[in-house]
């Protein structure tokens, strides 16, 4: 296999295999069968098939495209090794550096460990909801409570918060390795993440600048702060930046050919299985939509394809958001169903515009405007505009201060986790805060005004292009980049602290900044070899120029490379699931223990968890033992200090973990760790 079909075929394998995974255990799970051996015997034919489909390449020469890209004659037989290797090795030393200094976030304080436990009841049981197990404390009663963070208490059982997706890719890890699986599948979908992003920048850009996007996406701290914990945006990334790898593949083979169905069916399901992982995929996939009509319209097939591929994934993520994770979506509902009136405007705009494309004599005066455009001065006001709307998002703090006032029992939890923020950094004192005004300097911390300013010249260059009519390759990536950006930027939508708000920016907008920036980049380097100057000095200068973008990307980020955080939490649940005996029934009488180990004891421990309401008194906690002692189990009370469990029996400690976590910044980079100490008691009281 020579190097250029060696790096398409490497760089689109992670989201084939997301989706044949997510195609085969989606099923199982919504049937309640969600177990290790039909789960393999399923997947390994249909990977099989879904990897043969999406990476098979035409020998010979591709259709046609600009010199220097794979879609141009002779593109992947002209690849070199160094570009190949180089990618290989930047993700290698990604993987090996983020195992190593991998987060271990199990017990339940924020989304990575959230994620955790949904994955290990699914590991454990294969099925959803999770059962009250209200028997185990003598049947129901009015002071006992099984919800906690993430974990809804709904309909006679608990269900969990987030859409399914991403907890189906991490439970296989823990039919291997238990937590220690779930938690380094992190730093392996990261690198995967970094592998598909320098695969689209091979693709669009050139392969010679893909090391380079590998390199620069690899080392922000958005990067590094994500695949060190499990978070959703890993697999979301990987389908993203995999299903627009497979669109531009699909370019490459004979038109409406099988091969060219085939690709444009998987790309489809590839971007519409984000909304499996993530409900608000939903609005990052809009633009697919009407990529696909354009298809349509031109009679290309595999518009139908793309089409069916993105209905399948959306289909699937809807569906089980509305069936397994309805409590969740109401939860979103005052944002969710916005975006669901905006998805059906864009598919009954998308037809329509379809139907009128159809017909001939509109398609040809479209076509004559659409030349007309190309000529006149339309495609360099857009380019000027995409300089000013950035020096507007870049001014947005001096004319705006944007604020939320509380609407729910969790906005008001985190105006005091923001109030709390702003008393350890000596800020003024607004729960209400939001600072999404400052989104775009965000982006500075984060990829520096060097790369922001190659990636604002590259968007401008683009648009004119697009405009003009060339470099259709870029029209879908163009507009998914710019489309959720741009909504990124507006309103983030997150609680404001950094680095956690980080993982909003590192969905598409840095990813996708970063590709105008290399894309700027060669754009640069071309016109600097056109004025005649040497091939060493063209490389050297190149290298000088990522070398500049890569300065204040490493400033941020080079304290966090070396700093380890969330450690020990594994063994220590583990020794806390040991020391609680077989057939207990834990109630927990304090608040921040029931928060965080609810689901820990009933997932990792197996053993059936409850809270006390915060209205039940000592006469009620002693009404709930002596039922769970009629029940025939052992009663075990647990709170976060000894006092709180001492009149129920003698305190034992069962969990003491001193570690560190990640910073909190409102107004500047993130930087330094704050100290994280957990303490869990218990008591089992006697039976009377």
């Amino acid at each position: 296999m020579n190097a250029g079909r060696l790096l398409v075929r490497a760089t689109a394998a992670p989201a084939l295999v997301l989706v044949a995974w997510l195609a085969v255990s989606l099923p199982l799970l919504m049937a309640g069968v969600f177990r290790p051996a039909p789960a393999v015997a399923l997947f390994v034919p249909v990977a099989a098939l879904v990897l043969w489909l999406g990476l098979r390449t035409r020998p010979g020469d591709a259709p046609g495209g600009r010199p220097g890209t794979l879609n141009a004659p002779g593109g992947l037989d002209a690849v070199q090794r160094w570009p190949v290797w180089s990618v290989f090795a930047v993700t290698a030393a990604f993987l090996v550096l983020q195992v190593v200094m991998c987060a271990e976030q199990i017990v339940v304080r924020r989304d990575p460990a959230s994620y955790v436990q949904f994955a290990t009841w699914l590991a454990e049981h294969g099925s959803l909801p999770i059962p009250l197990d209200e028997g185990a404390f003598g049947g129901p009663d009015a002071a006992l409570n099984f919800a906690s963070p993430a974990f809804y208490q709904d309909g006679g059982a608990v269900v969990p918060q987030f859409m399914a997706g991403w907890p189906l890719v991490l439970a296989p890890a823990g039919w291997v390795g238990g937590a220690h699986g779930m938690v380094l599948m992190a730093p392996v979908l990261g690198a995967c993440c970094v592998l598909s992003f320098a695969g689209l920048v091979a693709r669009l850009v050139g392969p010679r600048w893909a090391p380079a996007g590998a390199l620069l996406l690899a080392l922000t701290l958005p990067m590094l702060y994500v695949s060190r914990n499990t978070f959703s945006e890993l697999p979301a990334i990987v389908l993203l930046l995999g299903g627009l790898s497979l669109m531009y593949d699909v370019r490459r083979e004979p038109r409406d050919g099988r091969v060219a169905g085939a690709k444009a069916l998987l790309a489809g399901a590839a971007l519409g299985l984000i909304v499996l992982v993530r409900i608000d995929g939903l609005r990052d996939v809009l633009p697919v939509v009407a990529f696909a009509g354009l298809l349509i319209a031109r009679r290309r097939a595999a518009g139908y394809w793309t089409a069916g591929g993105l209905l399948l994934g959306v289909g699937a993520g809807v569906v089980e958001g509305f069936t397994m994770s309805r409590p969740y979506l109401s939860y979103l509902r005052a944002s969710l169903v916005p975006l669901l009136a905006i998805s059906a405007a864009v598919l009954v705009a998308t037809v329509l515009l379809v139907a009128a494309l159809r017909r001939d004599p509109v398609a040809a005066r479209l076509r004559r405007a659409g030349a007309a455009v190309a000529r006149g001065r339309l495609p360099g006001a857009a380019a000027v505009l995409t300089v000013l709307v950035m020096a507007g998002f870049a001014l947005r703090p001096l004319v705006q201060t944007v604020r939320r006032p509380p609407a729910t029992g969790d906005d008001a939890m985190n105006v005091r986790f923001i109030e709390m923020i702003q008393k350890i950094q000596d800020l003024p004192v607004d729960g209400t805060r939001q600072y999404s005004e400052l989104s775009l300097y965000w982006v500075v911390w984060y990829v520096g005004v060097p790369a922001l300013l190659f990636a604002t010249f590259g968007a401008a260059l683009l648009v004119r292009r697009l405009l003009r009519g060339q470099s259709p390759e870029w029209l879908l990536p163009y507009a998914m980049v710019v489309w959720t950006t741009a909504q990124v930027l507006v309103r983030p939508g997150i609680t404001p602290d950094h680095p956690w708000a980080s993982r909003r920016l590192i969905g598409l907008a840095i990813p996708g900044l970063l590709l105008f920036t290399v894309f700027a980049s060669a754009w640069t380097v071309t016109r600097v070899r056109r004025l005649g100057y040497g091939p060493k000095v063209v490389r050297r200068g190149a290298v000088a120029g990522v070398a500049l973008m890569l300065v204040p990307i490493v400033l941020t980020s080079g304290g966090y490379l070396v700093t380890r955080t969330e450690q020990g939490e594994v063994a220590a649940v583990d020794g806390m699931c040991r020391a609680l005996r077989p057939r207990a029934s834990v109630v927990m009488v304090e608040q921040a223990t029931a928060d965080r180990f609810l689901q820990v004891v009933r997932g990792e421990c197996g053993l059936p968890a409850a809270r006390t309401t915060g209205a039940a008194s000592p006469e009620d906690v002693r009404r709930v033992v002596a039922g769970v002692h009629r029940a025939g189990r052992r009663p075990v009370i647990m709170a976060a200090k000894p006092e709180q469990v001492a009149p129920y029996g003698t305190p034992r400690q069962v969990l003491h973990l001193v570690t560190r976590q990640d910073g909190r910044t409102l107004t500047g980079p993130p930087g330094g760790t704050w100290g994280l100490t957990m303490d869990v008691w218990t008591a089992e009281p006697a039976r009377p």
